[in-house]
């Protein structure tokens, strides 16, 4: 069969496949014109993208009534995205709390800080909010385990960020498993490289992992730096520009390398094999790397280099790499099956080839033969973060189901944690399904 005949027959299948996925109505639309009434909590650079993506794709459905955020110009960035945007001037404010608290909001977007996540969620659910949350769902395992206990507790709608799962290559991907593209499998490569230029003006680029540009008039009088510490292990750090613009960098309020980039990788492993391998957490981790890359005196605690190597139920296994300091392999998941392998790059291209590659003069293991996508070609798909809030837009007014509730980001999550402890402890950890705690050596 050739290649342009199999594309035309998987895309057409994934798209019926799309079409079944309707699910229950959970609301109807109110607001301006029946739209869903929106609040939105942080509008730094993920949280402006998202809304940018957003009114990209359900511009019709949204009508943004809040902005909040504690440092002052991302509050006029956002308002001045809705206005332009979504042509209406929302209500701002430096506290979600008056953003959850408002009966007249519909659903609720965080963006905010990892540390940050688990405070406002559980608010949100206890006001039976419908919430879009970034990932990972929690900062360690336990906060994570609470929001979904709320969320199916509440029955409310929550999509975790884990936007991969929207990206029309990795829907393709989880057919082609299903379809017996690779057959038994048993193991997965996942690896992030980045690289950076030392040499940028940190004032207009990014010189080092996660030292994202400070606006020049940042102060403690236009950053509400006591309110970004509360939900702080550590409550009593002297305002830092660092530690709020550069969040990530920093154990207290994010996980590093391991809830930021790991956790995509760990969801969309699930979502493509999970099915076929029948295991969803991970029995142990080993993790180690360190703080290797650009040198000199730094006050950085996440490190920019790390692997870690997960052994699963049913006989599975997870090689995770990330290195900040070379980009040549990209971004990608590698799932490798007995009869073939699929691989998605950097979210842009699936290739599938058949086995075996060095048995000389071996028949194929498969009766599929060689395959390539492209994410703009093939799907006409720029980002899937615009499906994926469509997606849950879509499953609050009862179009659909959410394709990444809160059960999912806590799967998705864990994995994530254990390799941060691994890392912490310098020792291995186990999962313990019976009692959902993680073991330490």
């Amino acid at each position: 069969m050739s290649e342009d005949v199999t594309r035309r027959n998987l895309l057409k299948q994934t798209a019926v496949a799309a079409a079944l996925s309707a699910g229950p109505a959970v609301m109807s639309s109110s607001g301006q014109n029946n739209r869903l009434r929106v609040g939105w909590i942080a509008t730094g650079s993920r949280g402006a993208h998202v809304m940018g993506q957003m009114y990209l794709s359900s511009k019709d459905l949204v009508e943004v009534t809040h902005v909040c955020d504690t440092y002052k110009g991302n509050l006029a960035k956002g308002k001045d995205i809705v206005q332009t945007q979504g042509k209406n001037t929302p209500k701002t404010t430096v506290d979600y709390r008056d953003v959850i608290n408002d009966p007249n909001v519909d659903v609720i977007f965080i963006a905010s800080p990892e540390h940050w996540h688990y405070p406002m969620a559980m608010a949100a659910l206890k006001a039976k909010k419908h919430i879009y949350l970034e990932k990972p769902i929690g900062h360690t395992i336990e906060e994570g385990a609470e929001i979904v206990a709320l969320a199916e507790k509440t029955n409310v709608v929550v999509q975790v960020g884990t936007q991969n799962r929207s990206n029309k290559l990795y829907i393709q991907a989880k057919k082609m498993v299903e379809d017996g593209y690779i057959g038994e499998v048993h193991y997965t490569r996942a690896f992030w490289y980045r690289n950076f230029d030392q040499t940028v003006d940190p004032a207009k680029g990014v010189p080092a992992a996660w030292r994202y540009i400070i606006p020049a008039d940042v102060s403690p009088e236009n950053t509400d730096w006591k309110r970004f510490l509360e939900a702080a292990e550590h409550k009593n750090i002297p305002f830092s520009k660092e530690r709020y613009f550069q969040w990530r960098n920093y154990w207290d309020y994010s996980g590093g390398i391991s809830t930021d980039l790991l956790v995509h990788q760990t969801d969309i492993t699930n979502f493509v094999v999970g099915g076929l391998v029948k295991a969803e957490l991970p029995l142990s981790c080993m993790a180690s790397g360190g703080i290797y890359q650009w040198g000199g005196p730094d006050d950085r605690e996440v490190p920019d280099t790390m692997s870690a190597l997960y052994d699963y139920p049913n006989k599975f296994h997870l090689n995770y790499s990330c290195f900040f300091g070379n980009d040549n392999f990209g971004y990608g998941e590698e799932f490798m099956g007995q009869k073939g392998t699929i691989e998605v790059k950097d979210r842009q291209n699936l290739s599938y080839s058949p086995q075996p590659k060095f048995i000389r003069g071996a028949k194929p293991f498969s009766d599929k033969g060689p395959l390539t996508l492209n994410y703009l070609k093939d799907f006409n798909q720029p980002d899937a973060t615009a499906d994926h809030v469509r997606n849950f837009l879509d499953a609050v007014l009862g179009k659909g189901k959410a394709i990444a509730p809160a059960r999912a980001g806590q799967i998705a999550a864990i994995p994530g944690h254990m390799a941060t402890q691994s890392f912490r402890a310098k020792k291995a950890v186990f999962w313990d399904a019976k009692t959902s705690k993680l073991k330490i050596g």
